[in-house]
């Protein structure tokens, strides 16, 4: 058999692997679906002020972004955000939550409301660390 390797940075490329992936993981996860959760919160002309974003597979709330605004922060919007996205995992049957943050990102944030660091990316992307954090919901 003749092959050869042919660089692709396509991001077409990219979701058909993880098409694939998903293709092959499905026969060992028969009956799982992931399903996406999020929450916005937006002003009267539809501006997006506040969101989080991830979804939910079996047991796991995997928490992909929560965003506030600038203009918004220190009003315990990031907060309601990620309690009414947990109060939906858990609605949901999820038992365990899994996030990640960059150093100059949330982490005091996500420890103050249960979050325990798992695992540390060192110099990421680097010289920065990247933390992975865990919830009992």
């Amino acid at each position: 058999m003749n092959l050869s390797l042919i660089n692709d940075e396509s991001t077409e490329f990219a979701d058909a692997v993880k098409q694939k992936i998903v293709e092959f993981n499905q026969v060992q996860w028969q009956g799982l679906s992931r399903k996406n959760l999020g929450l916005k919160l937006q002003d009267t002309e539809g501006k997006l002020l506040a969101g989080i974003s991830g979804k939910t597979f079996g047991n796991w709330l995997l928490i992909e972004y929560l965003w506030v605004d600038g203009t918004l922060r220190h009003q315990k919007i990031g907060t309601r955000l990620l309690l009414e996205a947990e109060s939906q995992a858990k609605a949901r049957g999820c038992q365990f939550a899994l996030l990640d943050t960059l150093d100059f990102q949330a982490k005091p944030f996500y420890e103050r409301h249960g979050y325990r660091v798992q695992w540390i990316q060192q110099a990421y992307p680097e010289t920065g660390s990247k933390f992975f954090m865990v919830k009992v919901l």
